[in-house]
């Protein structure tokens, strides 16, 4: 395939033949039309000295110039020229003749008589026609005549004349006006090489200078080989606008790439540290449990450590596979109108279990009942994580609140509240990123830390349901995480009426824990 300088170098050499084409016609066109405009003006002054003449021998000779015969078939006398008009118009050349008051001619000049006597025919006969206004006629001579090309006939009278004379008509070749086809297209094609390589020329330099900033981007970007120089960035010339909108996306591109690039680094080495552990640990376990200097008890311990590290691997495997498959949109959701209240008194009544074992106090402040379209086992998995993770994170004797609330925007707000060891301004942009951990006090507040997918998780679910997941927190005071979901339109069925909804809440509702 042809280069675009090539392309651009053709179509302005087409381009500028078909130009020069086109402006060859147009002053051809022009020029012909200007020079039978000058024709006309010069017939008229041949005319008007025709007549001048004419009124000059009329005053100065005492003959007549034209005098009247009686012709026999004739109803009137015929007029025809006498000596004296021949001797005052024969010495002019040219070609013009003078018509009679019966519009026959009584003369033509030398050149009209040379002539054929068909193409006089025709020229008398144009000649009667003309009016006499000035304007013009053309009359095409045939090839055998004297002159080429045709002749250009204007008519013109004058009261003041000699008697028995009507109109002059006068006659100029046009050929010394018109371009004959061959020197033009002859012209045309001694040019054309010319007007090829001058086009192609300035293609070559336009390109040039057009294209420079374009091979730099290329060479730029061929620079780019892997993810390690994904640094790098195209320089941005503002003097070319289309190119600067194509250096800025791609920059935006690479710079969108290195972000995946790190985040797959980092992914791919917290995953492995995540591995590395587990396995080693289960690597030692079962190389204790073959030992044969192991006693049974000791086997057992071994072996139940071991299945305790692959039930960790295994939610670990399930979390990494539930993320990949949100990240390619292969993750189907089974949509259906879910109230929300029963799942949040579950998980409420699991938090109370955990929060036992940790010494903590979990409420349930307020539930307001709430339906929404979504999946009920992803939902319950969401609230969930915030509940375990929250209860992960307070120390003993701590609190966490759960509640569900209606907002006034037609959503409703599931908050988890608690009271540990809180997140610090820095690592608070960073939480819900896959395989993020605190390094200080989050890390050393329990001995069960996870593997850092959990927030990842819950963020996804709450951003396929239509909702958003917030927290805020400060080190040290508890952190608050706060899942919003659109509220399901009300059924066409329901009964919309105030009362009737406020007797179905009553008759529903079920009372709340006495940990409240």
């Amino acid at each position: 395939m042809a280069s675009i300088r090539t392309r651009l170098g053709v179509t302005y050499a087409a381009a500028m033949i078909v130009a020069m084409g086109a402006f060859a016609v147009a002053v051809s066109a022009t020029r012909t039309a200007r020079g039978y405009q000058e024709l006309g003006e010069q017939a008229l002054v041949q005319s008007d000295q025709v007549l001048a003449l004419l009124r000059e021998a009329r005053a100065a000779r005492s003959e007549p110039l034209v005098a009247l015969d009686s012709v026999a078939g004739e109803s009137r006398p015929v007029a025809r020229p006498t000596a004296a008009l021949s001797s005052v118009l024969e010495p002019l050349g040219g070609y013009f003749m003078v018509l009679d008051s019966d519009d026959r001619a009584i003369y033509t000049s030398r050149a009209m008589r040379q002539l054929n006597d068909s193409l006089q025919a025709v020229l008398n006969a144009v000649a009667v026609e003309l009016p006499l206004t000035g304007r013009a006629a053309i009359v095409e001579l045939p090839m055998d005549t004297v002159l080429t090309g045709s002749l250009l006939l204007v008519a013109r009278r004058d009261t003041a004349g000699p008697p028995h004379i009507s109109r002059v008509i006068v006659g100029v070749p046009s050929d010394i006006v018109e371009v004959p086809g061959a020197l033009l297209w002859g012209t045309g094609l001694l040019l054309a090489p010319l007007v090829i390589l001058v086009a192609i020329g300035a293609a070559v330099l336009v390109g040039r200078g057009t294209f420079r900033p374009v091979e730099e981007v290329i060479a730029e970007l061929s620079a780019i080989t892997d993810g390690r120089s994904l640094h790098r960035r195209l320089p941005a010339d503002q003097s070319v606008g289309e190119l600067a909108r194509l250096t800025s996306t791609l920059n935006a591109m690479i710079s969108r790439l290195e972000t995946s690039f790190a985040g797959l680094r980092r992914f791919t080495a917290d995953a492995s540290h995540e591995l590395k552990t587990p396995l080693t640990v289960l690597r030692a376990n079962v190389e204790r449990a073959m030992s044969p200097r192991t006693s049974p008890q000791e086997r057992l311990v071994a072996l139940e450590e071991a299945m305790q590290e692959i039930a960790r691997m295994t939610d670990l495997v399930d979390s990494l596979l539930t993320l990949a498959r949100a990240d390619e949109g292969r993750f189907d959701l089974h949509r259906e109108r879910v109230p929300l209240e029963p799942i949040v008194r579950d998980v409420f009544e699991t938090a109370q279990i955990l929060g036992e074992d940790g010494g903590l106090t979990v409420s349930l402040p307020a539930v307001e009942p709430a339906d929404v379209q979504g999946d009920a086992v992803r939902l319950r998995q969401l609230f969930l994580n915030l509940v375990t993770n929250a209860i992960k994170y307070t120390p003993r004797g701590g609190r966490v609140d759960v509640s569900l609330r209606r907002t006034s925007e037609g959503e409703v707000a599931f908050m988890v509240r608690d009271t540990g060891v809180g997140i610090s301004a820095a690592d608070l942009p960073y939480i819900f990123d896959r395989f993020w951990r605190a390094d200080r006090a989050r890390s050393r507040a329990s001995e069960r830390s996870g593997f850092g997918l959990g927030l990842s998780i819950s963020q996804w679910i709450a951003h396929a349901h239509g909702g958003t997941l917030t927290a805020a927190s400060r080190l040290g005071r508890g952190t608050v995480f706060t899942v919003t979901l659109p509220v399901a339109p009300p059924p066409a069925n329901v009964v919309t009426s105030a009362g009737a909804v406020a007797g179905e809440r009553a008759a529903t509702a079920r009372p709340e824990s006495a940990a409240d």
